[in-house]
């Protein structure tokens, strides 16, 4: 019989701090979630938060260092088997990097709601849901521009060709051009600062074209998804 080797408990335990060491020397964004955690423990302990809250904000943090070192480990890997330039390993790449993104925008959602406070939270549903508070312009600009954002990810995503920052299926120009110019509308009470905002909006579209980043049906899409979240955030909320 061949003798089995005994696992090595304290050697898989030093292998895994040594690659928790290499990943705060080696990348910067590591050392900024460290100083983060110190951070958001200092402002738990100043705003006398609940043990609850605490363990919230900690794993939800640990959740975004955790991606950030899956991140490293696939960078290495891809750079390891694919050193030159290969469009797989920009897309394994960029994937990694889009689940830290997410991890990271949860993380400052759950701490801003906890910072917060459940009495203002509820305050701000009483807002948003009552027929007399109604909510305050600046808020409805604030959540549409953020809900924009998401819909024209979500679109260029379903798309077969562009970048999230460049071409695309939905036009982000024209769909944030055309979501100012409905606030605009919503917001002004003459006709002609409304008149003026439409007017630069279709130029922003038009310049988009006649730099053949996109095509007339992506720049109308875009525009159509601005008009119409502009319509439900400021015409269908309550005022």
């Amino acid at each position: 019989m061949i003798p089995v080797k005994k696992r090595d408990a304290t050697k898989s335990l030093r292998a895994a701090l040594s690659g928790l060491v290499f990943a705060f020397r080696s990348q910067r964004h590591m050392r900024i979630h460290l100083y983060v955690v110190v951070i958001v423990i200092l402002l738990g302990i100043f705003l006398n938060l609940g043990l609850r809250e605490m363990l919230v904000l900690l794993f939800t943090i640990s959740l975004v260092i955790v991606a950030e070192m899956f991140n490293s480990a696939i960078e290495a890997t891809v750079d390891l088997v694919s050193p030159n330039y290969h469009p797989l390993a920009k897309f394994a790449k960029d994937i990694a990097a889009g689940a830290v993104l997410i991890t990271s925008i949860l993380a400052i959602v759950v701490g801003s709601l906890i910072m917060l406070g459940e009495n203002h939270w509820e305050q701000i549903k009483i807002d948003m849901t009552g027929e007399s508070l109604g909510i305050p312009m600046e808020v409805k600009f604030i959540l549409g521009c953020f809900l924009l954002f998401v819909i024209i990810i979500v679109g260029k995503g379903l798309g077969k060709r562009g970048q999230v920052f460049r071409g695309g299926l939905v036009s982000g120009h024209a769909a944030y051009g055309f979501f100012f110019a409905t606030s605009v509308i919503f917001i002004s009470d003459t006709f002609l600062p409304a008149a003026i905002a439409i007017l630069l909006a279709a130029i922003i579209a038009q310049s988009r074209w006649e730099a053949k980043i996109h095509s007339v049906f992506e720049l109308c899409l875009g525009a159509g998804i601005g008009v119409l979240l502009g319509l439900v955030i400021f015409g269908l909320s309550p005022k």
